[in-house]
């Protein structure tokens, strides 16, 4: 059953409360626990007495097969300060470490000791010598989270292939490793191979001896998970005898100890957890192959009289112990342990075949009732007979994982009346391909076509494991998606003699390395999205965010690509007045045959925009009444150490800097003011969905959402963020300006894409790309149908 993580037990243990420590619940077998672990840690180098002139961390690969380490990083954290891991210098890494193979990273050093050997990777990070908190991450990105003051989100925790704390560190695995000194290191034990997932268990201290790639490999074995065992609340059950070894005649005489249900449990925690059993079941998945789960599911084929007790168990066997295959009966010993939340037999000490026999799929629904979890059928063969809606593709290229959800689509909770997060959570399964494989060259549910928000899944069925804190339905046979989620060539005709529209660009950049594309040949493949795109929307004057803030030179080199494809001198880019100094800007483009500029473009210089707007009034080339466009990108969402008082996340689903795009959106409706701006249109990303504070100011002030008039509830949102979607791009107009307001639409080109399908080439599949709009971006651009009166008014 579910239960306390590893590390959360083994504070139980020692008598710690958890209410007054930080434990991770580190990644269970999805992928697979502990393969490439942090097996060395020091942070006295170069101080005075110290034996070595640099900190550094070593890492380790203790599992059976070579794990590539590209895109992923070594990220440091102060033991209990207030900064994230990515504020720190992140060590980016590359190259595939062997078997038994060590990775030295350099870090940070002084004037004292002797060289370290030739280091793998170098970095920046200048660690503490007794006290901190070193993060092995499966991404190069920086971690917005330091597990202290601000908590890792499920998302973030699944990039954590691993984690040291030690001394007085606020985030760890189960107690943190002891504190070290200038002249001691924290050496994970067994040369590395130890994992218990308790850093006060597998580190202890020693004199620094630092091991790179030119070290003889020392392979550990089989690895598999080595838990510490989970203590429970209820009465200790009864003794149970090992079971007799099994008859070298006939293995299938000895006969089970427990049955599948006992083992499981009513609770939270297995009852025999850390006792050796052996179970008869029939197997209903078999992903015992090293790029898989390293084990299969069994179940008893006739369940007991209680409804709260699973009759399926996972066994962590690979094939290479005892190859098995879907309906063989089979008869299991191994020892019961609680990992990370699964219940599960490790190790697996002899599996039987005893014959074949058939398992029927336990029939599910969603919404589960308030307050009903999966608990009840965990590990066992399961089916939703009911058509359900894909809601989430965020991992599926790099993890093979969709979420399909009941009752349509997920909203954010903060986008519209109605919507909660429990509720959403109670309507969405998670759906995994029985993988470990990181950015696999097949990508599933990719075949015919990838697969689409709003496209609907017939008959998931497969057994319900458990990793990374969510249920996951590990397929036993190929789930049906049909495309009810149609590509639109182009956006709903708006109606109108005025097309304006609003697009974020996602990042934009002329200069390669820095964002957006790494090399010339993404960069084009962008550029060639980007064009497919505006020459969908074919508007008027677009107003485009994450630009590169580089002058004329980004933006009029996608003027120039667009104009080649639909006429020369067809667009041309506004420069801004006063840009910032951010990386990315704000800009606008328009067809001069159309619209014709009313004065000069404007900005702001209030120190409250870090991306000031850009603002120009227009009037059709036939004359007529004028419309001013401001096009702003308020500050984002993510957290960091200057997100404090008002801008810190106060719990209400509106995140950090909430505050400051409150005074954006108020600066913002006294420029309209101040500058005496005719019928003004505000258009952009301003970071806040639909009913949160910063546009309810912007309402307020007397400014109308036109995809909230014009856009059906179903179809309003532009954007996917943890699994749920909601409209970050608006678009509000003044009272006078509303009478002109004939249509709005927003082209779902890009929110309801997975990513697989951008520009990108150093993950996604080459087969995948397409010279076309859709995903584009990663927000939806927003048009809007204005219907002006002409005359020389």
């Amino acid at each position: 059953m579910r239960a306390l993580s590893r590390a959360s037990a083994a504070l139980v243990a020692v008598g710690i409360a958890a209410a007054g420590v930080t434990a991770l619940t580190s990644a269970p077998a999805l992928a697979e626990p502990g393969t490439v672990v942090i097996s060395q840690v020091y942070g006295g180098g170069g101080n005075s007495g110290a034996p070595l002139t640099n900190d550094f961390v070593e890492l380790f690969n203790r599992g059976p097969a070579a794990v590539a380490l590209d895109g992923w990083s070594v990220q440091y954290g102060s033991a209990t300060g207030t900064g994230n891991f990515g504020a720190n210098p992140v060590v980016p890494l590359s190259g595939t470490l062997a078997p038994g193979q060590y990775h030295l990273v350099q870090l940070a050093g002084g004037a004292n000791g002797a060289p370290l050997p030739a280091p793998d990777s170098t970095g920046a990070i200048n660690m503490s010598g007794s006290a901190g908190k070193v993060v092995l991450a499966r991404s190069a990105e920086g971690l917005a989270c330091n597990g202290g003051s601000t908590p890792c989100t499920a998302e973030q925790a699944a990039l954590i292939a691993d984690l040291i704390g030690y001394g007085t560190a606020n985030y760890s695995e189960g107690t943190a490793a002891p504190a070290l000194s200038g002249t001691t290191a924290g050496l994970r034990k067994d040369h590395g191979c130890a994992d218990t997932d308790v850093n006060g268990a597998d580190v202890e201290t020693a004199a620094p001896a630092p091991r790179n790639r030119a070290t003889a490999p020392a392979p550990c074995g089989d690895v598999g998970p080595t838990p510490t065992p989970t203590p429970t609340a209820e009465p200790t059950p009864t003794p149970t005898p090992t079971p007799t070894p099994t008859p070298p005649g006939d293995p299938c005489e000895t006969p089970a100890t427990h049955r599948i249900a006992q083992v499981q449990g009513s609770g939270d925690v297995s009852p025999l957890a850390g006792q050796s059993v052996r179970v008869e079941g029939v197997v209903t998945g078999d992903f015992q192959e090293t790029d898989q789960l390293s084990g299969f599911f069994l179940q008893d084929p006739t369940p007991d009289a209680d409804p709260a007790t699973s009759e399926g168990l996972f066994a962590f066997a690979r094939s290479s112990f005892k190859d098995v295959k879907a309906g063989d009966r089979v008869l299991v010993t191994g020892k019961v342990v609680e990992f990370n939340g699964w219940t599960e037999l490790s190790p697996v000490t002899a599996v039987d075949v005893c014959g074949t026999g058939t398992v029927q799929p336990a029939r599910q629904s969603l919404p589960r009732p308030d307050g009903v979890t999966f608990e009840p059928v965990e590990s066992m063969l399961v089916t939703f007979p009911e058509p359900l809606t894909v809601s989430d593709h965020y991992n599926l290229g790099r993890f093979g994982e969709v979420t399909l959800s009941s009752e349509g689509r997920v909203f954010q909770p903060t986008d519209r009346p109605g919507v909660d997060a429990a509720g959403n959570a109670r309507r969405t399964l998670l759906v995994d391909d029985g993988s470990t494989r990181e950015n696999p060259s097949v990508i599933p549910y990719t075949d015919p076509r990838a697969v689409r928000l709003g496209d609907t899944a017939f008959g998931a069925t497969g057994v319900l494991g458990y990793g990374f804190g969510k249920y996951r339905l590990q397929p036993t046979k190929p789930i049906n998606f049909l495309r009810t989620s149609p590509r639109l060539p182009a956006p709903f005709p708006v109606l109108g003699n005025v097309k304006v529209a609003g697009f974020n660009t996602l990042n934009w950049f002329t200069t390669l390395g820095s964002r957006g594309a790494s090399n010339a040949g993404e960069q084009q493949r962008q550029l060639t999205k980007l064009v497919a795109a505006l020459k969908g929307m074919n508007a008027d004057v677009v107003g485009l965010m994450e630009v590169q803030n580089n002058g004329q030179t980004a933006v009029q080199a996608l003027v120039d690509a667009l104009n080649a494809e639909v006429g020369a001198g067809t667009y041309a880019a506004l420069a801004h007045p006063y840009p910032g100094t951010d990386l990315i800007h704000v800009t606008m483009i328009y067809k001069p045959g159309r619209l014709q500029l009313v004065g000069a473009a404007q900005s702001s210089t209030d120190p409250v925009f870090r991306r000031p707007p850009l603002i120009q009034t227009f009037r059709r080339v036939q004359g007529g009444q004028p419309f001013t466009m401001i096009v702003n990108h308020f500050k984002s969402k993510g957290c960091d150490d200057d997100a404090i008082g008002p801008d810190a996340d106060q719990g209400d689903g509106q995140s950090c800097y909430n505050g400051e795009r409150v005074r954006q959106a108020e600066a913002t409706l006294g420029l309209i003011d101040s500058l005496e701006l005719p019928n003004p249109l505000v258009l952009g990303d301003l970071n806040a969905y639909g009913e949160e504070d910063p546009i309810d100011t912007l309402e307020t002030g007397g400014l109308t959402s036109v995809t909230k008039r014009f856009v059906p509830a179903p179809l309003r949102y532009s954007y996917l963020f943890d699994g749920q979607v909601g409209e970050l791009d608006h678009a509000l107009v003044g009272k006078d300006l509303l009478k002109r307001v004939t249509s709005a639409t927003i082209w779902h080109v890009n929110a309801d894409e997975s990513r697989i399908l951008d520009y990108n080439t150093e993950y996604n599949p080459p087969a995948l790309y397409r010279p076309d709009a859709f995903r584009s971006s990663d927000h939806d651009p927003v048009v809007i149908g204005l219907t002006l009166p002409g005359g020389r008014g």
